[in-house]
This record gives structure tokens, sequence and C-alpha cells, in this order.
């Protein structure tokens, strides 16, 4: 996947979450559900475009796994919803779907780095 297209599905993600966190029901534990959802939405979103204007490899590897925690805290707090079978099924699946997906990414990305950095060493 090319870089551009994981800045725009990393940035569509965060909206479909403020969509679907704006359809929710206004309880006191949905809403505080809900904060959370949008703060690790769009933090991880966020962290990805950092980590491209990284200033080194090691600086990379780390904002990646910022971005790397950020999505599974989110993938978290849709669990949550899930479990209480909150909000549209039919919304809330391919929210689910696309964390996954989002976070082997950045998980298979923080390793090839890794891999990349340790190669570079050894050529020193």
């Amino acid at each position: 996947m090319k870089p551009i297209d994981l800045k725009e599905r990393t940035l569509n993600f965060t909206v479909r979450i403020m969509n679907f966190v704006e359809s929710l029901p206004q309880t006191q534990a949905v809403r505080i559900v809900s904060n959370q959802l949008l703060r690790s939405s769009s933090s991880l979103g966020a962290n990805y475009r950092a980590a491209r204007r990284s200033k080194s490899g090691r600086d990379f590897i780390n904002k990646l796994k910022i971005v790397e925690e950020e999505t599974d805290e989110t993938l978290y707090w849709l669990e949550v919803l899930e479990k209480r079978k909150i909000g549209s099924k039919e919304v809330l699946s391919p929210l689910l779907k696309e964390a996954h997906e989002l976070l082997a990414i950045f998980v298979t990305s923080i390793n090839t780095a890794k891999s990349n950095l340790s190669l570079q060493n050894l050529k020193k």
C-alpha cells in the first residue's frame, strides 16, 4: 500500500468513527466510551502523519508504535460497543474490520522498518 493511500485511509477511518459516534445514544457510559473512541481514532491518523515526517528510522519506528497503540485502543472501544450491542451492527462491523486491517498494516510496517534499520546498521 502506498503511504498516500494509508494517509487517506486513516483520515477516512476517523471520519467514519466520528459519524458513527454521532449516531450513538447519549447515555453517560456511551459518552465516555465515545470520547475515548474519538480520541484514539483521531490520534492514530495524526500520529501516522507525524511518522511519515520522521527524521530517522528509529524515530519512524517509535512513532509507528504510537500509531499501533492508538489503533489497538480504537479496536478495544469498538469491541466494547459491540459487546454491549450499542450502535448499528451494519456500521460497527465494517469499522471493526477496518481497525483490524489497519492494526495488521501498522504491525507489519513496524517489523519491516525494524528489519530495514538492522540491515542499515550491518552495512555500517
